[in-house]
């Protein structure tokens, strides 16, 4: 019976074991990464895998230091002695001469020491500060390897963690024999290695509490990341790039180095707001901002090809309750341990904001308050992607349904067979004729001016069917259709001046 691992676990299965055999739940349009057993280097390897109960750090040896033996087979280490410069992990046995003195210790410094000056009771020392004390490791200061993936996971390191395992860093041979798949059918073997997913950490999530420093943009990260997909869309020799929010303005909210296994956003430029996995170490770029770090899965980055769809967990996920009905909202804050305050507790309540707006605020803070509107007040419509794709887009941006399941327009102006809303779209954005009427329109259809009328972006639908004028009273190559309004009865009772909210139901 084959041994493989999955995700870091070695289980053995039966001869003629598939993908689809060990997997019968998995999303068929994911990819899994498979490394064959050729690809694995343990030999004289210089990178050690560290799994830790607060994530993933990859380490480089410094040779001569017989690092290789004295990491390899170290598992189920406790937590030794923590402070502000040092996380350590021990006792274990090791064999050395204690050197009796100071050295200094730059930060990612893996180090080793012991206490009392006895190796029988040696330990590992993350160093999350340069700083000089005596650890009481060999000579030479007793640095055995430095940290090249996983900084922030072990700034994370605290009392309560321990070393789950350390093994040495898979190699990749030859590409042929490390690659993605959808294909279920394929045949495990010995040895090989399955990646089924990678794992986020949120910049800001440590081990006691949220820090809500990058809380902007980390929640542009989980609402790209929302449905736990990431989809590459570009593959470079040292990242993949996610561009579902490509176009979406992101703060720059820490500027910091490109490490591997970081996930940035970008700030500026043609691609601001796709999402970058770094899978090498470059300088810091001031047109990207730290927004969270690999913790399981950097092989499947590394092996990932264009169009791949790569599934994808996050912690912690996003905190938005706008849009959901008052008991689902008060039951999700539950599970986010969050104290919930709405401002109206009554049956059939829609939640249309809340307060602290982001995630790691939420979770920071403990508690969420919610303004919330008669669920006859929120009218449901369908947009028509297929067909006006664009027009949609800026539909969903300046409506805010782009970021919430709810969004709202103001309304413009409302007669017997018009109700016009407004959204405020820049000049710079053009609304390209798309998707126009041919013959004549029904009554819901939901339509945007375009570009060929002075009233672009005005958004309207009709009560009655017209074959002279579209949904904002345009003539029809003025107007771009891009879905219907279900709820044309809500509609009849609006008046103008009124801040409508849509809710978008897909089909």
């Amino acid at each position: 019976m084959p041994t493989i691992h999955i995700d870091g676990t070695t289980t053995t299965v039966p001869d003629g074991f598939t993908i689809d055999d060990l997997l019968p739940d998995r999303n068929k349009n994911h990819s899994v990464g498979i490394i064959r057993p050729v690809t694995i280097s343990r030999a004289e390897t210089k990178e050690f895998l560290i799994k830790t109960t607060a994530g993933e750090v990859v380490v480089e040896t410094v040779p001569g230091t017989g690092a290789g033996e004295i990491l390899t087979g170290l598992t189920g280490i406790r937590s030794g002695w923590h402070d502000l410069q040092v996380a350590s992990f021990g006792p274990f046995p090791s064999s050395f001469v204690p050197s009796r003195r100071p050295f200094r210790y730059d930060r990612g410094d893996l180090a080793l020491g012991c206490g009392g000056y006895d190796p029988s009771r040696s330990f590992l020392i993350f160093c999350k500060k340069t700083h000089s004390a005596d650890h009481g490791g060999p000579a030479e200061n007793g640095v055995v390897a430095r940290v090249i993936s996983g900084m922030g996971v072990m700034d994370r390191l605290g009392d309560m963690d321990s070393l789950i395992s350390i093994e040495p860093v898979i190699s990749f041979a030859e590409s042929s024999d490390a690659r993605t798949t959808t294909d279920g059918s394929v045949v495990l073997e010995e040895g090989m290695h399955v990646v089924t997913h990678i794992r986020v950490h949120a910049e800001g999530k440590m081990p006691d509490r949220y820090d809500p420093a990058t809380a902007v943009s980390v929640d542009r990260m989980l609402l790209a990341l929302k449905d736990q997909e990431f989809v590459v869309d570009k593959k470079m020799s040292n990242h993949i790039r996610c561009d579902i929010l490509a176009g979406t303005d992101v703060p720059c909210e820490k500027c910091s180095g490109r490490k591997e296994g970081t996930v940035l956003m970008r700030t500026s430029g043609k691609n601001r707001g796709s999402l970058y996995f770094y899978t090498q170490d470059l300088p810091r770029s001031l047109a990207h901002t730290v927004v969270g770090h690999v913790v399981h899965g950097i092989e499947l980055c590394k092996i990932a090809a264009e169009k791949d769809r790569l599934q994808i967990i996050v912690e912690p996920s996003q905190v938005d309750l706008v849009g959901m009905p008052l008991e689902s909202a008060r039951a999700e804050a539950e599970a986010f341990n969050l104290k919930f305050t709405p401002d109206v507790d009554s049956p059939d309540r829609i939640v249309i904001s809340q307060k602290p707006a982001t995630t790691l605020e939420a979770l920071s803070q403990g508690a969420i308050e919610v303004r919330t509107i008669p669920d006859k007040q929120v009218i449901s419509i369908t947009l028509d992607d297929v067909n006006a794709p664009r027009t949609c887009k800026i539909f969903r941006e300046f409506s805010g349904l782009k970021y919430h399941a709810i969004g709202r327009l103001p309304i413009l102006f409302s007669f017997d067979e018009v109700t016009l809303f407004k959204a405020k779209i820049p000049k710079a954005t053009s609304v390209l004729p798309e998707n126009i009427p041919v013959s004549s329109v029904d009554a819901g259809i939901l339509a945007m001016t375009n570009d060929s009328c002075k009233g672009v972006g005005i958004v309207g639908v009709r009560s009655v069917p017209s074959s002279e004028f579209g949904p904002t009273s345009e003539p029809f190559s003025g107007t771009n259709i891009i879905g219907t309004v279900i709820d044309m009865e809500k509609v009849a009772n609006l008046e103008e001046g009124e801040l409508v909210f849509f809710r978008e139901v897909r089909r």
